[in-house]
């Protein structure tokens, strides 16, 4: 963790990865309110792509039913549903596995669909060749036989795979698309450190939770460039795996706010059993937190009625203060709460909450919104919305893990003053699966 820092001695901005991208991206604003000047640079659909397929790899820690891998990958073998139907324009040629537990399912689909199953992350790329012989590639590090650190942290290797596949664009002097599955890390010098290898490379980089894309209940959104006065979120299940959903859900609308400044100037965690006092002291808007205790499927009385005894290590409170002064509390409920919401309040009074959700049939469709924005992005060479959206929430998270470890101090984050613009790309029903 980094130390907390004196507000005068505060880092300058980190560069945004869309102001490194200039050139392929369109011309963008990162600072002041965040306008949208040329929608296709952007991000929007376009309305068709070209008929060939691109080549794509994946790297993957583990391959099995329902797996991250599984409900991503399995549709560009099988199609949106995963029935032999129609899907993206993509082929998967080649998959490295890092482990391979007894019902694995990679051996088996490399044999049916013909992708070569690699020994190595640089042989999935290359291929045999001298070069990069594919369009884009995949990173899962998601499920698997991987430690935790102190901090409740699932230590996945997903800076070193990465790492791995960086080093192979960057001798080969050739650079593709890379999709980074959920959050870069976990840990923040990790996701940093993959920041800033791709501003090295000027590299076309995506990340983040599938539920930022998927279906909505009800189906609304943050209008652009909407002034806010208050926001926050409910999540539940554990703090590490759902936190990062949870954040990533929340500023997928916050982030589409009026504001110069997307950045996060400190958090700070409680335990549970805090919720009473913080609500006594009124420190955030209790009916919109009402609301999203409905829309999660949350009943306060009998959450009320635990909190005293609420020592489970799934649950949590959050505080985002960002740069421009907004407030954002993320009730992490565990248990208690049986979905994601997310909402905001406008200074005009507008309310927006939502769920997130997470519907299993046909094959868990929000991983097929995902892989849409994924193909869109490997075929336009332009990230579909902004993996700086991404980095803060997993900044955001660790930093909140480290608080509650630490007995729950504010943490100045000089680190994530990270600024950029946010992309207007459409959440389920509206990016079409053709």
């Amino acid at each position: 963790m980094q130390p907390a820092v004196d507000r005068s001695t505060r880092a300058q901005p980190v560069p945004s990865l869309i102001n490194r991208r200039a050139a392929i991206a369109g011309s963008l604003a990162v600072s002041g309110v965040a306008l949208v000047p040329s929608p296709l640079a952007l991000g929007t659909i376009p309305n068709s792509f070209p008929s060939e397929r691109k080549k794509v790899c994946a790297v993957v820690t583990i391959y099995r039913h329902n797996s991250h891998a599984d409900v991503l990958i399995g549709k560009i073998l099988e199609g949106w549903e995963q029935n032999s139907g129609p899907g993206p324009k993509l082929e998967l040629v080649s998959m490295y596995v890092d482990q391979f537990p007894d019902d694995d399912l990679s051996r088996a689909l490399s044999k049916k669909h013909g992708f070569r199953l690699c020994k190595s992350i640089q042989e999935s790329i290359e291929l045999d060749t001298d070069s990069v012989a594919v369009d884009g590639i995949l990173s899962i590090g998601e499920h698997g036989e991987y430690p935790h650190n102190e901090f409740g942290q699932h230590l996945y290797p997903r800076r070193r795979f990465f790492s791995e596949i960086c080093d192979v664009l960057e001798r080969r002097k050739k650079i593709v698309p890379v999709f980074n599955d959920k959050h870069p890390g976990p840990v923040w010098q990790d996701a940093e450190w993959m920041m800033r290898r791709a501003q090295q490379l000027s590299l076309p980089w995506m990340a983040g939770s599938s539920l930022t894309v998927g279906y909505r209940d009800p189906d609304v959104t943050l209008p652009l460039n909407e002034r806010l006065d208050s926001s926050m979120a409910v999540g539940y299940s554990g703090l590490d795996i759902y936190g990062f959903h949870t954040l990533d859900f929340l500023q997928s609308l916050v982030e589409r706010r009026a504001t110069e400044n997307q950045g996060v100037r400190s958090v700070q965690a409680w335990p549970l059993s805090e919720l009473d006092r913080l609500l006594d002291l009124k420190l955030f808007d209790r009916e919109l937190f009402n609301q999203l205790l409905q829309s999660s499927g949350t009943n306060l009385e009998n959450l009320r009625g635990e909190i005293p005894s609420a020592k489970s290590p799934d649950t949590a409170i959050f505080l985002i203060n960002y740069e421009d002064g907004l407030q954002s509390y993320v009730f992490m409920l565990g248990s208690f709460a049986t979905s994601i919401s997310a909402g905001c309040r406008s200074i005009a009074g507008r309310t927006i909450v939502t769920r997130a959700e997470e519907r299993t049939e046909p094959r868990y469709p929000h991983f097929a919104y995902l892989l849409r924005a994924i193909e869109q992005m490997i075929h336009s060479g332009k990230p579909s919305y902004a993996v700086e959206r991404t980095i803060l929430a997993a900044g955001v998270l660790d930093r909140a893990l480290n608080s509650l470890h630490k007995g729950f101090i504010e943490l100045q984050t000089p680190e994530l003053n990270l600024n950029y613009a946010c992309i207007d790309y459409p959440h389920a029903p509206h990016a079409s699966l053709r």
